[in-house]
């Protein structure tokens, strides 16, 4: 793409970015909206009791079994995204793939507004395969819409970023509400809304975008090129070395390798919610171990235990192959996604057991001037962030209407509608004598204050105080513990009943933000400077499958809540995610010294 081949795209300015980016933020932020309105439903939902005519009855599973299903959801979510980059690089394009995935999410949604089981898992399954496609190719396109400006590329992601957590904070705090005050499927359907009304919009606003997101047939010499405009000129002795020329094409052993890990991985993952509902679908009973207590070692942890150690094998063997300094700096990507899978374990607990814990052990019961106060702050939560957003929303159709005025009407349906869910939620809460605060209320904490301490944490790495990536990670993960020690000491020895009280709650949501902003944005940053610049398609993609690893431990160990709440006590369980994050925190420090000789100089 050359400046002059989508003049009017960059003509046209908003806040001193490109227009065109702000539809990209708003198409993000629907999607976000929808895709965290229903994440923050499920483990609820899975676990509701069955109540015969009862709007907000749920599927009666036992937390061990929705946690089960959710890691399952979420882990496949990471790794369809890999294999839709590679649809649109080589048969759709961007453009279309964004389409197609949202359309697919959209029907997801639809078909989980339906009371239905059949239809609630059909609804899954496209969210999923929705996801593939628009969660790679949203970047791919602020990246081409960039590649002639890069001296703005950290601020238009910067404020995609927000676009992204706008639409969580929202998705998460409306369709929480509604499906916990009406019924589950008014949050489903909440969600579906405002995916399809985003999707049409994203849709109407292709003449901005010229040819941005199109589909291109490259040469070989045009990607060289393309490759060589993508090293920074400070880094061309990185990218020089004489390690970067040795190839290392894929060997039949490989591609076996990857046949058979992928196959046994993805049975496993589709094995553990089924046979937890359904003993006698489980695929690898045969294969149960009898302990010598008595007890039985599952046949799927002996599959799933192989299938890590044919792709440690796999792994290990190629990175090998390589000359030392690029061999070196992957090994260092290594220990950094192995902390990174540490990290996420105990972080993603927000989704799963933190929910069961807000449900059923925080004291969420409010009256009398309590209330007054909590409907005051919910009140500049939900108004402030929203006003801005609608005048950003103003600003981009002044400078677009006459280019893209569907598109634009419809973002004003869009806005029209939330700020009536807004305002409907607020003046029932305020009519209201009592009150319980809502269980997925506690889940907006984490993009509130993402918005809050972003920018100020961020200037830490600019400033002389900027930790090596050993201790960055390490710091992450140390305020993660923190954030559950909290929760440890709040709940300890509290009587059979009697529950906690919620600033415990929202205090370990804040230390464990502070421990994402140390660690999530910089993740892929260090992957982009550590190997070569062909390379990064192949370890981005082994840096999502460690977090879908992660996702996955993390639902299976938070189903547990409940089972160590009964046989120990609540500050147990938190304990355990103390200790966790805390011993991965204290080693990833201690491998400082040899991180440092295996980065060769880079920072």
């Amino acid at each position: 793409m050359s400046a002059t081949s989508n003049a009017g795209f960059f003509q046209s300015k908003v806040l001193g970015h490109p227009s065109g980016l702000f539809v990209l933020f708003f198409t993000e932020m629907w999607e976000r909206f929808s895709f965290y309105g229903m994440r923050v439903l499920l483990i609820q939902y899975l676990t509701a009791a069955v109540i015969f005519g009862d709007t907000r009855s749920g599927l009666g599973w036992t937390v061990e079994s929705a946690s089960a299903l959710y890691g399952t959801y979420v882990m496949l979510l990471y790794i369809t995204p890999v294999f839709g980059g590679i649809i649109a690089d080589k048969l759709l394009g961007s453009w279309k793939s964004v389409i197609l995935g949202a359309v697919i999410m959209t029907l997801g949604h639809a078909s989980m507004a339906i009371e239905s089981n059949v239809t609630f898992f059909i609804g899954l399954a496209c969210l999923v395969l929705g996801t593939g496609f628009f969660k790679p190719n949203m970047p791919s396109i602020i990246g081409e819409m960039y590649k002639d400006f890069p001296e703005k590329k950290d601020g238009g992601y910067t404020i995609f970023y927000m676009g992204v957590n706008a639409g969580a904070f929202f998705g998460m705090m409306l369709c929480g509400y509604f499906a916990e005050r009406f019924g589950w499927h008014y949050g489903f359907g909440l969600a579906g809304i405002f995916m399809l009304l985003g999707t049409i919009q994203f849709w109407l606003a292709k003449p901005l975008f010229g040819t941005v997101g199109d589909l291109k047939k490259q040469t070989k010499i045009q990607l060289e090129d393309l490759l060589d405009e993508e090293i920074p000129k400070e880094e061309e002795e990185q990218y020089n070395h004489p390690d970067e020329k040795i190839r290392n094409p894929f060997k039949k052993k490989d591609i076996a390798l990857i046949i058979v890990v992928s196959i046994l991985g993805l049975m496993y993952a589709f094995n553990d919610p089924i046979s937890k509902n359904i003993p006698d679908l489980d695929m690898f009973k045969f294969l149960d171990i009898s302990t010598s207590n008595g007890g039985v070692f599952r046949g799927q942890f002996v599959v799933i235990i192989v299938t890590l150690l044919l792709f440690f094998y796999l792994l290990i063997s190629r990175i090998l192959r390589y000359g030392k300094v690029v061999r070196d700096r992957m090994f260092g990507i290594i220990i950094l996604a192995a902390s990174l899978l540490f990290f996420f374990m105990s972080f993603e607990q927000g989704a799963s057991s933190l929910m069961i814990v807000a449900r059923d052990y925080v004291d969420r019961s409010l009256e009398g001037s309590t209330l007054t106060i909590f409907n005051s702050v919910n009140t500049l939560l939900a108004v402030v962030p929203l006003s801005i957003i609608s005048w950003v929303l103003f600003k981009l159709a002044k400078a677009t209407w006459d280019k893209i005025k569907l598109s634009n009407i419809i973002l004003f349906i869009c806005f029209a509608l939330i700020w009536i869910a807004v305002l409907a939620m607020l003046y029932k809460e305020f009519t209201a004598e009592t009150s319980e605060i809502t269980v997925s209320w506690f889940s907006t904490l984490n993009s509130f204050f993402i918005i809050l301490l972003a920018s100020s944490i961020s200037k830490i790495w600019d400033s002389k105080h900027n930790p090596s990536v050993a201790f960055k990670y390490g710091y992450g993960l140390i305020f993660v513990a923190i954030g559950f020690l909290v929760l440890a000491i709040g709940s300890w020895g509290i009587s059979e009943g009697v529950k906690i009280s919620m600033m415990w709650l929202v205090l370990t949501y804040l230390f464990h933000t502070i421990g994402e902003l140390f660690i999530s944005p910089v993740g892929l940053s260090y992957v982009s400077k550590l190997v070569p610049v062909r390379m990064l398609a192949f370890m981005y993609g082994i840096w999502y499958l460690a977090i879908a690893i992660a996702q996955k431990l993390a639902a299976v160990l938070g189903g547990q809540v409940q089972i160590i709440k009964e046989n120990y006590s609540l500050s147990h369980f938190f304990l355990l995610f103390t200790a966790i994050p805390l011993v991965a925190a204290v080693l990833i420090m201690l491998l400082h010294p040899l991180l440092k000789k295996l980065l060769h100089g880079v920072r």
